[in-house]
């Protein structure tokens, strides 16, 4: 996530770091890369002259200021500061207040609406727990409404849909009546997308807001579109007045002025963030902790925040007595990749962590280890799950061909397990317990490709 922008705008920073104090020509000389960094970045030529301006203006007050704090120091603080008030200030919160709350998804076709609308479900049953009713209203794609679906039963939230019925006023109308019959807390319509901005959606989305009244019009972007999602979201919030953004795939390959421009330009917050696949990746947007990331500094209040969403005490007691009595299991092993794996993918969670991004910038990490990890273990038989020490040679044969490898790589991930099971047991002994261990065995795994 904007690592060409982190780059550049370090490499501005680093203009006046070895200075002993900001003057106007180290802070015009640095000023000068930053714009190039923001318009690099896909950001609105004119916005990245007001921003630099006032960060200009800024440090030029400063000059005189603060001598203990070093120059450059300074002047990332002062960054720091103006993309957090570029950014909207303070994070938004969403209005699911009503009997049902009603949320009215828009965007283009392709910006990833459907999947922002299954984890918004998930987000408000796990983090809210409310009852959430997904509403398939786009009537002209069969395919949406099939992934909508699919959506639904993985999350575990009902879905309203009508595929005979090609009016979405009405199947929404149905589905909020649905959802008071049926005491659910929120309902979630997914709208109709096209390929580019037209009179026809536009007229649709507009009679589906007036009929259904939405406590919140939530308009999805995807980020990789870079300015012209800017200007999408103009001509959408023209029309329909949407209450606020939601930016998907910044976990791509995106150059960040979507997320550094559209508050701006709209004047509506950014609400939700989303980057990747997996359901569990959908992260309310903080301005402060997107300036962080953005200035290579990590995010790790959100990387505790998604431990803490899938940390879970009664398992934990459950199994630190059991690696108190050396009896973790492979059964117990899975659980913990289970956990970890519904935090996201690897590197996005290490560039959370402060300094990270520079390791992981040209890191091929194996994303398929945990995979290779559970199909050695699901080939196992419940009896050698649960006790290890039943794994002889001939047992190990099977297992590589039943998970079609190699038996070295079978050999080596059950010494690698073995040995991490006594390390966690001398642990506890000392009361030096730390969860969850599921890392160390995907690790092992993915060395042999």
């Amino acid at each position: 996530m904007f690592e060409s922008l982190s780059e550049r705008l370090e490499g501005a920073m680093k203009t006046i770091k070895g200075d002993s104090k900001l003057t106007e020509i180290n802070i015009a000389q640095s000023i000068k890369e930053i714009r190039r960094a923001l318009v690099g970045a896909d950001v609105n030529y004119k916005i990245a002259k007001e921003f630099t301006d006032k960060v200009k203006d800024k440090a030029l007050g400063s000059e005189n200021v603060l001598n203990s704090v070093k120059p450059g120091e300074l002047m990332v603080k002062i960054v720091m500061d103006e993309l957090v008030d570029l950014m909207g200030g303070q994070s938004a919160g969403i209005n699911v207040k009503g009997a049902p709350a009603v949320v009215l998804i828009a965007g283009l076709q392709g910006s990833g609406k459907t999947t922002f609308s299954g984890k918004l479900a998930l987000h408000l049953k796990e983090k809210r727990k409310l009852k959430p009713l997904l509403v398939a209203c786009d009537v002209y794609r069969p395919a949406a409404i099939d992934q909508l679906s699919v959506l639904a039963e993985q999350v575990g939230v009902p879905i309203f849909k009508d595929p005979e019925n090609k009016n979405p006023v009405e199947i929404s109308l149905a589905a909020i009546k649905y959802a008071m019959d049926n005491k659910l807390d929120v309902v979630i319509v997914d709208t109709a997308g096209r390929l580019s901005v037209d009179e026809e959606m536009m007229s649709e989305i507009e009679n589906i807001k007036e009929a259904i009244q939405p406590n919140e019009t939530l308009f999805v972007v995807d980020s990789m579109t870079g300015q012209d999602a800017v200007n999408t979201a103009s001509v959408f919030n023209e029309r329909i007045n949407y209450d606020g953004v939601v930016l998907t795939k910044l976990d791509g390959d995106t150059r960040g002025g979507a997320a550094l421009s559209v508050k701006y330009t709209v004047g509506k917050p950014i609400k939700f963030i989303s980057t990747g696949e997996k359901l569990e990746t959908l992260d309310i947007f903080y301005p402060d902790r997107m300036a962080q990331r953005i200035l290579g500094m990590g995010d790790i209040v959100s990387f505790v925040e998604r431990a803490q969403d899938q940390f879970d005490e009664k398992e934990a007691a459950r199994l630190e007595k059991k690696i108190k009595k050396n009896k973790f299991d492979f059964n117990d092993f899975l659980s913990q990749m289970a956990q970890i794996k519904k935090m996201g993918d690897m590197k996005s969670l290490m560039n959370m962590i402060p300094g990270m991004n520079k390791v992981t910038k040209n890191l091929d990490i194996d994303e398929t280890a945990f995979v290779k990890v559970e199909s050695i273990i699901y080939s196992m038989t419940p009896d050698e799950r649960t006790s290890p020490e039943l794994l002889n040679m001939s047992r190990k044969k099977r297992i590589a061909l039943g998970c079609g490898r190699d038996i070295h790589e079978i050999n080596m991930f059950i010494k690698n397990f073995d040995q991490m099971r006594k390390m966690m047991h001398k642990m506890s002994k000392g009361g030096a317990f730390n969860a969850p261990p599921g890392a160390a065995g995907a690790k092992s795994a993915g060395r042999r490709r």
